[in-house]
């Protein structure tokens, strides 16, 4: 990987950026998922590159479902094994959660070398989705490919930097989706259940602490947060803070003269 300078003003950007070409020379990345992540960082410039506060709503509401839930399911794809492969395996064991490779361009290759990443931090994480005899219904794609003591029998699936057709499909399975998606007009973003509108490298750290914190929670206060979520509200009020802050920043300038020197 590339050495970036910590002095750099855009060190983090860069950083994970560099993760991703790693990932994909590495053979876990799809070149898709180059342009994936490029997307989202787009987007994240719009929204500050910080958790907002409807993104803390959403992940809070994610965690309670997560806790509550009788099979929880994390997918694991290339792009999220190159940027958060540490975080993944965290997530699953304060969530008690299973994890299952699921891949659109999906290749026996790419599956081990994603399997071989996520057990550099764990050697004895179980992995699903290794080889999958199931298939979602009406998603002919390769990630229709599910394990059937994974993604087919989970009550609540977690979905980060998804495809909209599996999300979709997902829902219509009767299955309780969560989803990250940096783009909040993206159709997974509109599909899912709970939608965090949020960079996962800030998203899983953040799922993890919530995580510790709110297992001491009772049940029915648990219940009681996800009962007053509102995934459409969430949506608007992200759309609203971009606006906002899209019109603070014209009013303010965004240019800045660079004096000459004399």
């Amino acid at each position: 990987m590339v050495k970036i300078p910590k002095s750099h003003p855009r060190y983090w950007s860069l950083y994970y950026r560099e993760k991703i070409i790693e990932g994909m020379e590495k053979g876990m990345t799809a070149k898709a998922g180059l342009i994936a992540h490029g997307r989202g960082e787009a987007f994240d410039y719009l929204i500050g590159e910080t958790t907002i506060e409807p993104a803390e709503k959403a992940l809070k509401a994610a965690v309670a479902k997560l806790l509550l839930a009788e099979y929880p399911v994390i997918s694991v794809n290339g792009n999220v094994a190159a940027l958060v492969p540490k975080e993944t395996i965290e997530l699953a064991k304060a969530l008690n959660a299973k994890l299952e490779i699921n891949l659109f361009y999906r290749t026996e290759d790419r599956v081990k070398t994603i399997a071989e990443e996520l057990r550099k931090h764990d050697p004895n994480v179980e992995l699903l989705g290794i080889n999958p005899t199931k298939r979602i219904p009406n998603l002919e794609s390769e990630r229709g490919k599910v394990d059937e003591n994974g993604i087919w029998k989970a009550d609540v699936v977690v979905v980060p930097l998804e495809d909209g057709d599996r999300t979709e499909a997902l829902v219509a399975m009767g299955k309780f989706i969560i989803t990250i998606d940096l783009n909040p007009l993206s159709r997974s973003a509109r599909m899912a259940d709970i939608t965090i509108v949020d960079n996962i490298v800030r998203a899983y750290p953040r799922m993890i602490e919530l995580a510790k914190e709110m297992k001491k929670l009772p049940k029915e206060e648990l219940e009681k947060i996800v009962k007053e979520y509102n995934n459409g509200q969430i949506l608007n009020e992200v759309l609203l803070h971009i606006n906002s802050r899209l019109e603070k920043l014209s009013k303010e300038g965004v240019w800045r003269k660079k004096e000459l020197s004399t």
